[in-house]
């Protein structure tokens, strides 16, 4: 697999090893060993499934306390994936890197504990899928604003997203609960 880094330490975007012909192809999506050998040690608790149809924006979200490292992926689609680091001590703080996702690229974008996370769909559908590093903890969920001027995120769509109440209601940067202490206690290959 290829490894590129990104702005935000610790943030990946991995491009696996396709083995194709005329029948398909195949991918090793997750392998502990090579993870590990790349930096991401997490323990995977949690998988998780999306779909969303076109203009759809889902973020960004976090949680506090139970911070959730994600390693994604789409299998059906395309989307816009972006990541925002809330790693207080960080010298990424507050700044975000996106990055395509799409069953065409079948690239995975790992994002460390401490990220807010979102994604539009830029297909007519997409299906989205997760592995987590901590359970979904609702009482702990945060949405930080998606267009929040302060964080500047370039989403690549025209028109109005589609959002939820709970994005809608997003908090700008500079009301967010951030993460305290996350660089001192994770392991960065930056």
């Amino acid at each position: 697999m290829k490894i590129e880094k990104t702005a935000i330490p610790g943030a990946l975007i991995i491009d696996p090893m396709v083995f194709g012909d005329e029948r398909g192809f195949f991918l090793e999506s997750f392998n502990e060993r090579e993870m590990r050998k790349i930096g991401i040690d997490g323990h995977f608790v949690q998988d998780n499934h999306s779909r969303s149809a076109r203009n759809v924006l889902r973020g960004l979200h976090y949680q506090i306390i139970q911070p959730q490292g994600k390693l994604v992926r789409v299998v059906s689609g395309k989307v816009f994936d972006v990541a925002v680091d809330l790693r207080r001590d960080s010298p990424a703080f507050g700044k975000w890197v996106g990055v395509e996702l799409s069953a065409e690229n079948k690239y995975m974008f790992w994002l460390p504990p401490g990220m807010a996370h979102g994604f539009v769909v830029l297909s007519d559908s997409a299906d989205f899928v997760y592995k987590a590093t901590d359970y979904y903890a609702p009482k702990l969920e945060r949405s930080l604003l998606w267009n929040d001027p302060e964080i500047g995120i370039e989403w690549p769509f025209t028109g109005d997203p589609i959002l939820s109440a709970k994005d809608v209601a997003g908090t700008p940067l500079n009301e967010a609960e951030p993460y305290e202490g996350f660089m001192k206690s994770e392991k960065i290959h930056a």
